[in-house]
């Protein structure tokens, strides 16, 4: 029943689509839509309601994405919405596939060079850090209310500072990431090593275990799911905060100086464009680190079914 529903919630969209390619319209056109949106939320409500295994868990989100860029598309051309104010998916899909090699540069730009290092950088630095505040009660009063002041610190100000002192390469963008994921992490990771229960420690301590033992044995197993917390806030921050940064200073590439540069001359479908990219790019690298997450905490009671 589901995939006949399925079948059927897609022709009715293409049929829809062509429709409002060919020209035509009127009120049968627009009764088709409404009808076709019912049908394609109770789709998405029955997929919602079956048990999520596998790959099934994926079908009401696919789903529900499908529906909202087929009525996007409907829509935009449907109601001659202009192109600067917002695109057809059908437009920017076929500027994407004209400018790929121009995106695959911008990605490679803002992504590879500067999201990557930076978020490694920052991250690495602020869990090395943690280990030596826990060791430190001193150092881990003082650090932790900076922390929280730094990481309330707007992006747009530190931004300019930053790609004053490190050039408009992706050097500046890297070192915008760092400054933005280290103390998540480090806030994080001081957190998880103090949430060991006392009777663990007491534990370990009647054991005789040395420092490095009980932090390796006991604290680093407690920290795991609040260190992975923070790698998945820091994943789509890091982007965030490269893409700011080339804002204000940026060689003649990157998602940032292209989004600004383009979006100056109205090309918006080419903004959306790299929008995709960004989007496709975060999520991936959040589900890459929520995989590696469940993989390492597979013990844990938050991620065993």
């Amino acid at each position: 029943m589901t995939g006949l529903l399925a079948l059927i919630v897609t022709g009715g969209f293409a049929a829809l689509i062509a429709t409002v390619h060919a020209g035509a319209g009127g009120m049968g056109f627009w009764a088709g839509v409404v009808a076709a949106t019912l049908l394609a939320a109770w789709l998405v409500q029955r997929l919602g309601d079956a048990p999520e295994q596998g790959l099934a868990a994926l079908a009401a989100p696919l789903a529900f994405g499908a529906t909202v860029l087929a009525l996007w598309e409907v829509l935009v051309l449907g109601l001659s919405v202009p192109m600067v104010l917002l695109p057809a998916p059908s437009a920017i899909a076929a500027r994407f596939w004209l400018a790929a090699p121009m995106l695959w540069s911008d990605f490679a730009q803002t992504f590879l060079k500067a999201v990557l290092s930076g978020y490694v950088i920052g991250c690495g630095a602020g869990f090395a850090l943690a280990l030596v505040a826990d060791r430190l009660p001193f150092l881990r009063r003082g650090l932790l209310p900076l922390g929280n002041l730094v990481a309330a610190l707007p992006v747009v100000g530190i931004a300019p500072i930053l790609v004053m002192w490190f050039g408009f390469d992706w050097q500046s963008k890297a070192a915008v990431v760092v400054a933005m994921t280290f103390f998540p992490m480090l806030v994080n990771t001081v957190a998880g090593l103090a949430a060991a229960g006392a009777l663990e420690r007491d534990l370990m301590r009647s054991y005789a275990a040395s420092p490095g033992q009980t932090l390796w044995l006991l604290k680093l197993p407690a920290a795991l799911p609040f260190i992975f917390t923070a790698l998945k806030v820091n994943a789509p921050l890091a982007l965030i905060g490269a893409i700011v940064a080339e804002f204000f200073g940026s060689p003649t590439q990157g998602m940032g100086f292209r989004i600004t540069t383009e979006a100056a001359k109205l090309a918006l479908d080419l903004v959306w464009a790299e929008i995709v990219v960004a989007a496709v790019a975060g999520s991936a690298f959040y589900g890459l680190v929520a995989l590696a997450e469940r993989a390492a905490t597979f013990w844990h009671p938050s991620v065993r079914p």
